[in-house]
């Protein structure tokens, strides 16, 4: 009895998206290459991005429980599970870890492998981040596509400012679990808000509750609008944000649609479906045999500006003809 409890307690530490055992041996069974697939979000709120995924998968030939297995691993924002996901998918030799959209885990990755192929999916530089040694030619076991929610942080905040005149001061609200993303996010919008005469109020949130207790915070601080730093888990928690931001009957914006579509007022980012269909073919490439060393890294070229209508018209936001004119997409 004593075995089979600690087993379940293992099998738990691992994340709420795999068991190891099973599908190991359906793998040794069946002859398929195991992907370990990474992200720090939850599969109930991703389930596009995971078809998004596995349609890149399909475009290289594979498709899923027929000639490959992929192992899903779903932090749901708790990262300090990544160390122990990783050691394992190292320990067992999968033939591809993917860590879309996930800065935390591509790094922990490649510090766990010189030899297993990683492909990732981040916002940030890459060769900054020492994940590859240059765009051209990466260099290592590790390529993938740089979608750049850092490098836009900007003027994200520069079309909030235009969408609400009046506001003055921007709550901007980051994850310290996920630290490089954190840091960025915080000196990007500290800057930008110098330029554009903003003041920029910064608050963390690593948990459920804690987004709550810093929706009370917005409020306390008379925050006039609200900038969701990019990250993994803040994305699983759409209908919380949008939720909450609605309830407070404050303007928000994220990185991805996603929020939007649940409720928030706007989006603006790379299109992070595009993102990972693009570590799904990379995916499949370097099972039939590409190395990640010849694979360049790829850089987003499909950006998408989002605006909710209805959202706009529940706080009273008149939204200039100009500014709905250049939305590649409106909600109503």
């Amino acid at each position: 009895m004593a075995v089979g409890i600690g087993r379940r307690q293992f099998i738990s530490a691992l994340g709420s998206g795999a068991v190891a055992w099973p599908l190991e041996a359906r793998a040794q069974q069946a002859g398929m290459p195991v992907i370990g697939f990474i992200n720090g979000g939850s599969a109930d709120a991703f389930k596009g991005r995971t078809a998004a995924f596995r349609k890149g998968l399909s475009e290289t030939g594979y498709a899923e429980g027929q000639n490959v297995i992929v192992e899903y691993h779903w932090l749901e924002g708790h990262f300090e599970r990544l160390p122990t996901v990783v050691a394992d998918l190292v320990q067992r030799g999968v033939a591809v870890i993917a860590t879309p959209g996930s800065t935390p885990a591509s790094l922990a990755a490649k510090a766990a492998t010189a030899t297993i192929p990683i492909v990732f999916g981040v916002p940030g530089d890459p060769v900054a981040l020492g994940l590859v040694a240059s765009f051209a030619r990466p260099g290592g076991n590790a390529t993938g596509i740089n979608f750049f929610a850092q490098e836009v942080n900007a003027k994200r905040l520069g079309l909030m400012h235009e969408l609400l005149p009046k506001a003055t001061r921007f709550a901007v609200l980051v994850n310290p679990a996920n630290a490089t993303s954190a840091e960025a996010t915080s000196k990007a919008l500290e800057e930008a808000g110098r330029t554009l005469g903003l003041e920029i109020l910064l608050f963390n949130a690593s948990t459920p509750a804690e987004i709550d207790a810093a929706f009370a915070a917005f409020a306390r601080e008379r925050a006039d609008a609200l900038f969701i730093g990019g990250d993994d888990f803040f994305a699983g928690r759409q209908v919380q944000f949008a939720t909450l931001a609605s309830r407070d009957r404050l303007p928000g914006s994220f990185v991805t649609r996603e929020m939007v579509e649940v409720g928030l007022l706007m989006s603006y980012g790379a299109s992070v479906a595009d993102m990972f269909r693009q570590v799904g073919i990379y995916s499949g490439s370097i099972l039939k045999g590409a190395k990640p060393a010849d694979l360049p890294v790829l850089q987003s070229i499909k950006f998408e500006f989002v605006i909710n209508l209805q959202t706009a018209k529940s706080l009273g936001v008149d939204i200039p003809a100009t500014l709905l004119a250049r939305a590649d997409e409106v909600i109503e």
